[in-house]
């Protein structure tokens, strides 16, 4: 038979250690039973109700049959014939509940007492999973886009868990750098990246070390013209780990946007970059010209000469002999950044050795 004080018991229990609320519980035990009536015993067309009183500790479980004078579908009809005394005061047409408790109690008892715990483990994984999606949500509305410093609290098996204000929150290991020291006490600035709920869904909070938005924030905490509005930072692209290259702007002639980032005595940069353990980042100033731009992207190759290929948004910058590796970098990962960053094709010529800026024009001609 159904053991309706363990199910009592297990709910209360369930409630105060999770703070999830026991009507909540109820809920989803009530529907495990309708379903698994309708599913596995009688018939699926059935109107069936189930009701679970926490506080009295009964279960009653009923079918809802309309009045018919010819009986066509049993799960769904009735007629006054088959009510007998129970179909006094009722006509045809007359919808009636049926309760049923007794007999499926007496059938399916244990079968049940299974069902009703397997619900109540269920709810408990899912409550938990849902009401945590909330809680992050309620921490982090409003600070979509924002960098915020938390401490390494938990590594386990790839998993980092990070303590903020109290609160476990975990950073996914897909938005993960292999470069970063996660390390318990650890100090990390973790990106907002995205922080939504849509309606009928639950919240959605995406935390990353990973996305190229984080640096500029970072940025941001070291230099604080950024805030003021006096510097701007117009395009960012990154390899995590290995390289950043930023294009800045400033809103005033007289300051040096790349200057002010880099900080006297590079102490800003590299305050950056200690905080992308030890990733370099490129500071490129946005001139307005292009070719200039691009030229200063390559660094630390010196480039020759910059030219405008054929092809739309496509540009060949030449380069001295000698200096390939250092303008294309190991795999090629600063020149990809600066198209990145600049969404321009950029392809680079080595000059053959003792070759002057006038032949290079030359060449770029032909």
């Amino acid at each position: 038979m159904l053991d309706i004080q363990k199910i009592q018991a297990a709910i209360n229990l369930i409630s105060a250690e999770k703070k999830l609320p026991k009507q909540k519980l109820v809920e989803v035990i009530e529907a495990a039973l309708k379903t698994a009536y309708k599913k596995d015993f009688w018939s699926k067309d059935e109107e069936v109700n189930v009701h679970f009183d926490l506080e009295a500790g009964t279960l009653e479980i009923s079918v809802e049959k309309t009045i018919v004078e010819k009986v066509e579908n049993p799960a769904l009809e009735i007629s006054l014939e088959e009510l007998g005394e129970d179909g006094e005061g009722f006509d045809l047409g007359d919808v009636i509940e049926l309760d049923v408790t007794d007999e499926v109690l007496s059938r399916d008892g244990d079968v049940f007492g299974r069902i009703a715990s397997q619900a109540a483990r269920q709810v408990i994984i899912q409550k938990v999973a849902d009401s945590e999606k909330e809680k992050i949500y309620d921490l982090f509305v409003g600070k979509e886009g924002e960098v915020v410093n938390m401490r390494v609290d938990i590594v386990e098996n790839g998993k980092v868990i990070f303590d903020y204000n109290g609160n476990q929150v975990v950073l996914p290991k897909s938005e993960q750098v292999a470069r970063d020291a996660y390390v318990p006490d650890n100090r990390l600035y973790i990106y907002i990246a995205e922080v939504s709920k849509e309606e009928w869904q639950l919240p959605k909070v995406v935390l990353s070390r990973k996305r190229k938005e984080i640096v500029p924030c970072i940025f941001a905490e070291y230099v604080p013209e950024i805030a003021e509005g006096v510097i701007n930072i117009d395009a960012v692209a990154r390899h995590p780990g290995v390289k950043t290259k930023i294009l800045v702007s400033s809103n005033y002639d007289e300051i040096d946007p790349a200057g002010t980032l880099i900080g006297q005595k590079g102490m800003r940069v590299k305050a950056v970059m200690e905080e992308l353990s030890g990733e370099k980042v490129d500071i490129i100033p946005n001139t307005g010209d292009i070719l200039d731009i691009i030229s200063r992207s390559l660094t630390p190759s010196e480039v020759v000469k910059v030219v405008e290929w054929e092809d739309e948004d496509s540009y060949i910058a030449y380069i001295p002999f000698g200096e390939r590796a250092r303008a294309v970098g190991k795999g090629g990962i600063n020149v990809n950044l600066a198209s990145e960053m600049l969404w321009v094709r950029i392809s680079v010529e080595e000059l053959p050795q003792n070759e002057n800026t006038e032949q290079a024009e030359e060449v770029s001609q032909a």
